[in-house]
């Protein structure tokens, strides 16, 4: 009997080790959230809820809105439209007016398209008869020259005088008293004929394309004049001075031309076909 029991035994001892599933493993040890701690999660922001939807705001909308936190003016210094990437909307016009305005370097009152003329535009001057300039200026100074009182003339004899002042007046006089500082303006604008002469025909003065000097002023406070000075040692200044407006201007009078130009140049943008008149 104890044989039979020991063959028992060791039958089902090769039978567990012939066994092809394998012994389960130990479950790993958990830990719980009491051991832990807490875990904290940001809150997120509540999203605001409406009943309605908020509307989208038109182009011209926001357009008008922008301008209102920005204003800004839409003809610039130059007298022009303003340019720009995203153009605000604009009247048709003040383009009609920009084109008409004298054109404004826009520094420190600069006008007829250059910095150097210090002045403004003003209305349209009228006049009896073909008198008046159409798109008027008045002038206070040109290329650092300050004039005894402000001009009105048109932009053509503003451009030609600052190219005088620049050609002529600065550097002939460089080295006399200083250098120029001022001209004494003896007249600009005025409604009358040729010397004022009866019958005569209309003068460039009523036509604004005509200026006549009658003293340089120089830094040292003293001045040369064109009655006192034309025989004098300063003869040669004003010699050069009334040569080099030759071109610049159409006409050029000095002290030698007539009795009504004993004292001050006459300055004006009359052209001819043959050329400057100087006299």
């Amino acid at each position: 009997m104890r044989p039979a029991l020991a063959l028992a035994f060791a039958l089902v001892a090769d039978a567990a080790l012939a066994n092809p599933h394998p012994v389960p493993r130990p479950e790993p040890m958990l830990e719980t959230l009491s051991e832990i701690g807490a875990i904290s999660v940001p809150a997120q922001a509540a999203v605001p809820v409406s009943p309605r939807p908020v509307g989208r705001l038109s182009d011209e909308e926001r357009v008008r809105r922008a301008m209102m936190r920005a204003p800004w003016s839409v003809i610039d210094a130059n007298g022009r439209v303003r340019a720009s990437m995203r153009p605000a909307l604009r009247d048709p016009s003040l383009i009609a007016v920009a084109a008409a305005r004298p054109r404004s370097s826009g520094a420190g009152g600069g006008i007829c398209g250059r910095a150097s003329i210090q002045g403004k535009a003003i209305a349209p001057v009228t006049g009896r008869g073909k008198c008046g300039i159409p798109q008027a200026v008045r002038i206070r100074s040109v290329s650092g020259i300050q004039l005894s009182r402000a001009a009105r003339m048109d932009c053509t004899t503003a451009q030609a005088l600052d190219d005088w002042v620049r050609s002529g007046l600065l550097p002939v006089l460089r080295d006399r008293g200083g250098g120029a500082v001022g001209l004494r303006v003896a007249a600009g604008y005025a409604c009358r004929t040729r010397n004022g002469q009866t019958g005569a025909r209309i003068s460039e003065h009523g036509k604004g394309r005509a200026i006549d000097i009658s003293a340089i002023l120089l830094a040292d406070g003293s001045e040369i004049t064109v009655l006192r000075g034309w025989n004098s040692a300063d003869g040669q200044y004003l010699r050069e001075l009334w040569r080099r407006a030759c071109g610049p201007f159409g006409t050029v009078l000095g002290p030698e031309s007539d009795r009504f130009h004993l004292d001050h140049f006459h300055f004006d943008t009359a052209r001819y076909r043959s050329g400057s008149y100087c006299r």
